[in-house]
């Protein structure tokens, strides 16, 4: 890119170019930062405050990913041509990649994660940048959210181990709905009026019992104080007896991607730690606002 590719693409005199930027870099460097502020916008609505650390740098990677899927030509500017801009720019990718370092390397607070260091975070961005990188510069047409299970299998790994890795690498990828299912807008609150959305259950591959939102909605309470409760404690919460059916439905909840899994499980003799996915607090809010709407589960 040259200032005369600029100038000739918006139009505007070299004079205007020149009383507004001093060079190229200049003026790269201010669409850089428009770019991040856009980028920024987008993980401030991810709702990643206060969330545990595994389910924060899955959302944040996941609204990263699905940004540069939507942006593909800001995407390229953001991580192909910025290689090539000047100093500023350079250093503020440096930084940016830093800043996303010090988010994965709070795995290092984990049990597991203390035999890590602050360069395996660094290696894990770097690694990540560079498949990003990879697939940008090939012009690959398939989208970057299809990396997202492998990229928090290969984040997590060190931190947490191997059978997380792999549960991620599984994972249903939030918000997405499986192909052939239908999507009905309804309202998901009685004050919505016209503001409608596409009700999260239609993509539920199972039927949605009561003792299921009992669950769900166990889970979401013992939730708020900042735990992730066993398997025990859903079970006490949501009032059910059998210890069987309750680990059962569990596993098959963690299957089609609406839990998550954070603990080691019975096989190391440590309990489960329950957790929603994203597609699971939007499933759990929905079944609230069905039940608020219907004047109760039945």
């Amino acid at each position: 890119m040259t200032v005369a590719d600029v100038v000739a693409r918006s139009r505007l005199s070299r004079r205007t170019f020149y009383e507004t930027f001093a060079n190229r870099d200049e003026c790269l460097a201010a669409v850089f930062e428009d770019i991040l502020a856009m980028l920024a916008a987008e993980l401030a609505q991810a709702g990643l405050e206060g969330l545990e650390w595994r389910e924060r740098v899955r959302r944040g990677l996941w609204a990263i990913l699905a940004f540069l899927d939507r942006e593909p030509v800001l995407a390229r500017v953001l991580v192909v041509q910025a290689l090539s801009g000047g100093p500023e720019v350079l250093m503020r990718r440096e930084e940016v990649l830093g800043r996303l370092a010090s988010v994965v390397d709070g795995g290092r607070e984990l049990p597991r994660g203390g035999r890590c260091t602050p360069l395996t975070a660094e290696g894990l961005v770097g690694a990540a940048f560079g498949i990003v990188y990879a697939r940008l510069l090939r012009g690959q047409q398939r989208p970057l959210t299809e990396l997202a299970g492998e990229l928090m299998g290969m984040i997590v790994l060190p931190y947490l181990g191997p059978g997380a890795a792999r549960r991620e690498q599984a994972l249903a990828a939030p918000g997405l709905v499986p192909p052939g299912v239908a999507q009905r807008a309804v309202p998901l609150s009685p004050s919505a009026g016209a503001g409608v959305s596409v009700d999260p259950l239609e993509s539920v591959p199972m039927r949605l019992t009561y003792r299921t939102s009992r669950v769900l909605d166990a889970v979401v309470e013992l939730a708020r104080g900042g735990t992730h409760p066993s398997n025990r404690e859903i079970a006490e919460r949501a009032g059910i007896q059998d210890a069987g059916q309750v680990s059962k439905l569990l596993r098959r909840l963690e299957r089609i991607g609406l839990l998550a899994n954070g603990g080691a499980g019975h096989a190391k003799g440590e309990p489960n730690a329950w957790g929603l996915t994203l597609q699971g607090e939007q499933v759990a809010r929905s079944i609230r606002a069905h039940s608020r709407l219907e004047g109760g589960v039945q």
